[in-house]
């Protein structure tokens, strides 16, 4: 594990949250040419991580109630909160800056309200259909101008759909523009069942095998996601990042990580993962606490970056003050330096418009 280094405080707020990284990670980020987002819903942060020219790393963070899940384009950026899917775009123009070092400045321009669904992680396909995961009524969904979601499908053990977080969906990989496997703390289809199944009745449905289940016994399993033909899970519980055979289900742990885990995402050989504090009340009980124990070892608020090929930790954000639990990161590809505003401080100051007019009667 690199030395540490402090990181600069770049949006109000950031420095009382105990920011330090691993000295390396301006130019671990600068050689990969990408940026980092990565959410807290326990405090409402959108964080967003860059690099200067200075070698510097460059911290900005905005508040949006119960941030979540993430999904990422070079321009856009979609953002899942306690009841809205935002829609953030980058207003500027390749050679602007934002407050003169800025290269990325994320607006938001829409928010779709779906309703309080307990949203967890989100996509878009291809055609830009929104994709989210209904944690509260057990269901993959899609928005609704009219009624907030409208469900596009469950898993097979639920009877039907109810606000009652039964077997606590949460997770969501695609593959090729397509929901592919999603995850889920256990089979319950009861209200609150999933609560009893923490430990070990975790699994992953194949959404394109009729709903085949590739495996079983993970203890509260979050964010599946395919790189290449590889399927990854964390399985949370036990703090480990594991790689899942797609065929047999088997599920081979790469590295242990000292948090409860949510938010994965790859850069070359590379996986980003977030961690949290253990919450007493809802993560209890679970293999990790002995885990940690055994390793003499205090859980982490924070993101690392895990060499797939040994499992070593090569990179690494800490976050202290308030800041006990993070939720989704995401890539920002050829990105220096993003910021972003809130919908409410501000942002009617950076009105943009494109610079040739739209015809009155098309054409």
């Amino acid at each position: 594990m690199t030395e540490e280094s402090d990181a600069e405080a770049a949006a109000p707020g950031a420095a009382t949250a105990g920011i330090s990284c691993s000295a390396g990670f301006a130019d671990w980020l600068g050689w990969h040419g990408i940026s980092l987002a990565f959410t807290s819903y326990q405090t409402g942060q959108l964080f967003l991580v860059g690099h200067h020219p200075n070698g510097q790393v460059a911290f900005h963070q905005h508040g949006f109630g119960r941030a979540m899940g993430l999904w990422t384009t070079p321009e856009r950026l979609y953002m899942a909160t306690s009841a809205q899917i935002w829609r953030l775009e980058n207003v500027l123009m390749p050679d602007q800056r934002a407050n003169g070092r800025f290269d990325r400045l994320f607006v938001p321009r829409n928010a779709q309200t779906v309703g309080e669904t307990d949203i967890h992680e989100i996509a878009v396909e291809p055609r830009g259909r929104i994709l989210f995961v209904n944690t509260l009524h057990s269901c993959l969904a899609t928005v609704s101008t009219v009624h907030g979601f409208r469900p596009v499908w469950k898993p097979p053990f639920i009877s039907r759909l109810a606000a009652e977080d039964r077997c606590h969906l949460n997770g969501l990989a695609m593959e090729n523009g397509r929901a592919r496997y999603v995850t889920a703390a256990c089979r319950s289809d009861v209200i609150g069942g999933w609560r009893d199944r923490r430990a070990e009745g975790g699994l992953i449905i194949d959404l394109a095998e009729d709903d085949r289940i590739v495996t079983e016994g993970l203890s509260m399993p979050h964010s599946p996601r395919l790189r290449g033909s590889e399927l990854y899970v964390l399985d949370s519980g036990r703090g480990q990042l594991c790689r899942v055979d797609r065929l047999t289900g088997s599920a081979e742990p790469i590295a242990f990580l000292p948090g409860f885990l949510r938010g994965l995402a790859f850069v070359g050989n590379h996986a980003i993962v977030t961690l949290s504090l253990p919450r007493e009340a809802s993560f209890s009980g679970l293999a990790l606490d002995e885990a940690l124990r055994i390793r003499d070892a205090e859980p982490w608020c924070g993101v690392q970056v895990i060499d797939l090929a040994s499992g070593d930790v090569v990179q690494w954000i800490r976050l202290g003050g308030p800041i006990r639990e993070l939720f989704d990161v995401a890539v920002l590809p050829g990105t220096a330096t993003p910021m972003s505003i809130g919908a409410t401080d501000g942002a009617e100051a950076h009105v943009t418009w494109e610079p040739d007019f739209a015809p009155l009667h098309g054409g």
